[in-house]
């Protein structure tokens, strides 16, 4: 991914924003969703911008995270995520295809959808990355490339948010209760630059994945921070949670 070429011109393919009349039913949608099926706390919406360019970044232990974010947004959302959704119930993987995203494939350069989250920041448009770039596990663990090569590349400002409580929200409804869920907004923070090649870029990348993730970390509760915790029996623990679960299905 590092050695990634985008074209200058690759705005002029990807128009932002998208899909708005379907984008805008799904908006209304979710925030029904959430309004009626948990208790949902937001907590520093004053942190949200007025406008991008933006990427919103937000820890990813629920396959029901983008559709929170959305719910959550006040601009339009692109998302950049992951080809496949192993993780996810059959009978929801439509709706990410319905709302349009920019897939990426996992062990590629995945260049098309870089050039699109690229083209979206450009015209100051907001995109929504999941760092982690899965949701197998139930604590923070460090980030894949993509976020930091794109707040390098693009020089955007990101904005943190913290989720909890959406792994509750079933099995709270099946005893006939609402879960508590919770939205933490930090403060935007970057821009970030790095070195154009070699292995300070590499280095300088991974440290920039390290701050976002740590930002995230602040915004959930101390049990689930992982690798980012504070205490080190807890970052013991979640050692080997970074492993994707299923390496040995190539994606095609």
């Amino acid at each position: 991914m590092l050695g990634v070429t985008i074209t200058e011109n690759s705005e002029t393919r990807w128009h932002y924003p998208r899909r708005r009349p379907i984008r805008t039913a799904l908006h209304k949608l979710a925030q029904l969703a959430f309004g009626a099926l948990s208790e949902l706390e937001i907590i520093g919406r004053e942190n949200l911008p007025q406008q991008g360019p933006l990427i919103v970044v937000a820890n990813h232990f629920s396959f029901m995270d983008p559709a929170l974010m959305v719910s959550v947004a006040p601009w339009p959302l692109e998302f950049l995520g992951g080809f496949r959704m192993p993780n996810a119930p059959a009978y929801v993987t439509w709706l990410p295809k319905l709302w349009g995203y920019f897939p990426v494939f996992r062990g590629t350069a995945s260049r098309r959808a870089l050039q699109a989250a690229e083209a979206v920041l450009k015209q100051n448009g907001v995109l929504g990355i999941y760092p982690e770039a899965g949701n197998w596990a139930r604590v923070l663990r460090p980030a894949r490339p993509g976020a930091a090569f794109l707040a390098a590349r693009t020089g955007a400002p990101i904005l943190p948010m913290g989720f909890d409580g959406l792994n509750s929200l079933f099995p709270s409804l099946r005893r006939g209760r609402r879960a508590r869920v919770t939205v933490r907004i930090g403060g935007v923070f970057g821009p970030f630059r790095a070195a154009l090649r070699g292995r300070e870029r590499r280095q300088q990348l991974e440290e920039i994945g390290h701050e976002i993730m740590r930002r995230i970390a602040e915004l959930i509760p101390p049990e689930v921070r992982g690798h980012y915790s504070e205490d080190p029996a807890l970052r013991a623990a979640a050692q080997g949670a970074e492993v994707y679960p299923w390496d040995d299905e190539p994606e095609e």
